[in-house]
């Protein structure tokens, strides 16, 4: 290891990959419920165990990033974390608090709020987690080098902490609770879990390609230009049927269009770093995961979020299945893939081994990745025929649900496939093979 400290990122990886399975496992059972709608209905109801899928993809993905940061703002700053002691403590408090929100779900303690049910105590446990995190990386931050990657990455999750505090807010009124709502849940996702994204990304290229750090700082500055300005005005395609001012359609029309823009410019720029670079990097399965997070995320966040966010088309579309398809490809495409590509990249270097098990990831991703477009085309389907049933020809929604049964049959196959993959892609993380060679002083590839 170039800096001991970073090794405080395995507990988050492992904790993340832990909290990723939880997540697939229970979105596999709610699948099984849409097809089967009485199981485990006495014991665990649907609004819990799609409460637990929901808030586990959450906390594993903010856990994945507190890894990625605690292991690139070493190589970043030169110089070691502020305090080790004081992220694994962070890390078990966050753990503690994770187990203590499912045990309250689980016995009807939560606030009901999509994404934002964590009951108060908890909600101020994330707070004092977030606190600790910030405090130990920003003056790591501050005693050491200073670059674009490092700055973007800090300046994104200190918004992210400081946006979780409207979660404290919970109005009366069901349109200004739904406003404030989106403040959290939107200007994560949609703005600066981006930032994130770029960075990280940003990293990974340095490190991959061989391309100069100054090019791919060139391109990480417009990516966060263009993340910021689509997705805070972007924000306006939630409040077309809220109870908002009507401007706020025209607003959302036009910003929500133009944030398919960053995402494609994070193809473009992953594309030609590789192409410019031009070396030919021992780690393939992160490379693969690096291209395949940008593509997806394209997809995903850009092309089928477009397809229902103008308004004259979301009038019709709100709350259908498409939007369940959207979900799952954006969050899949930038966010799980980018932690799984900071992972695949990472861990070969934390446990000082060459990078093992490739063939079991790429395989991994390839099943992961096929079902998950698998599973969006079939939401996608179901959701045309729902909103065109429904919507359009005023049938009842229990009725229509019996039409698209059969989309929710394949949903969840293809999620069978998905914890298939997930499963391979872990164990090819976590399990070494006894032929795995150990590096004495396993180094970066210099930048």
């Amino acid at each position: 290891m170039k800096y001991q400290s970073q090794k405080v990122a395995l507990y988050y990886i492992y904790g993340a990959l832990t909290l990723f399975a939880a997540q697939i496992l229970f979105g596999v059972v709610a699948g099984t419920v849409y097809v089967f709608p009485n199981v485990l209905s006495e014991l665990l109801p649907f609004n819990v165990i799609r409460m637990i899928h929901t808030n586990a993809l959450i906390v594993w993905l903010l856990m994945g990033y507190f890894g990625a940061a605690y292991y690139l703002l070493p190589e970043e700053c030169e110089t070691e974390l502020h305090s080790p002691k004081l992220a694994i403590i962070q890390f078990w408090l966050f753990m503690a608090a994770t187990a203590a929100a499912v045990v309250g779900y689980i016995l009807g303690y939560h606030e009901g709020r999509e994404f934002l049910e964590q009951p108060l105590p908890i909600k101020v446990g994330i707070v004092v987690v977030a606190l600790m995190f910030l405090y130990n990386t920003t003056l790591t931050l501050l005693k050491g080098r200073k670059t674009a990657v490092s700055n973007v990455l800090m300046v994104a999750l200190w918004f992210v902490a400081l946006l979780f505090l409207f979660a404290f807010y919970n109005p009366s009124n069901l349109a200004v609770d739904k406003m404030y709502w989106w403040y959290v849940v939107h200007l994560w996702v949609e703005g600066v879990w981006e930032l994130i994204m770029a960075s990280i990304l940003a990293f990974l290229m340095i490190k991959m390609t061989g391309v100069d750090r100054e090019v791919v700082e060139k391109w990480l500055y417009v990516m966060v230009s263009l993340s910021l300005f689509t997705g805070i005005l972007g924000t306006g395609h939630h409040y077309y049927w809220i109870g908002t001012p009507g401007y706020w359609q025209w607003i959302g029309n036009v910003f929500s269009t133009l944030e398919v823009v960053p995402f494609f410019a994070m193809v473009v720029f992953c594309f030609y770093m590789v192409w410019k670079g031009g070396r030919d990097h021992p780690n393939k399965a992160a490379l693969l995961w690096s291209l395949g997070c940008s593509v997806m995320a394209f997809f995903g966040a850009g092309v089928w979020g477009f397809m229902h966010t103008l308004s004259s088309i979301n009038y019709y579309t709100h709350g259908t299945q498409i939007t369940a398809a959207h979900g799952h490809l954006a969050f899949y495409g930038a966010y799980v893939m980018l932690n799984l590509a900071i992972f695949t990249y990472a861990l070969p270097y934390l446990r000082r081994r060459e990078p093992y098990n490739q063939q079991l990831n790429m395989w991994g991703f390839w099943i992961t990745t096929s079902a998950m477009a698998f599973m969006t085309f079939t939401l996608t389907f179901a959701g045309v025929v729902q909103t065109h049933l429904q919507r359009v020809l005023g049938m009842n929604y229990m009725e229509v649900q019996d039409q698209v049964a059969l989309f929710y049959w394949m949903r969840l196959g293809s999620g069978v496939v998905v914890l298939i993959g997930v499963t391979m892609i872990i164990w090819s993380l976590v399990v070494a093979p006894r032929d795995a060679r150990v590096t004495a002083g396993a180094r970066q590839p210099a930048e």
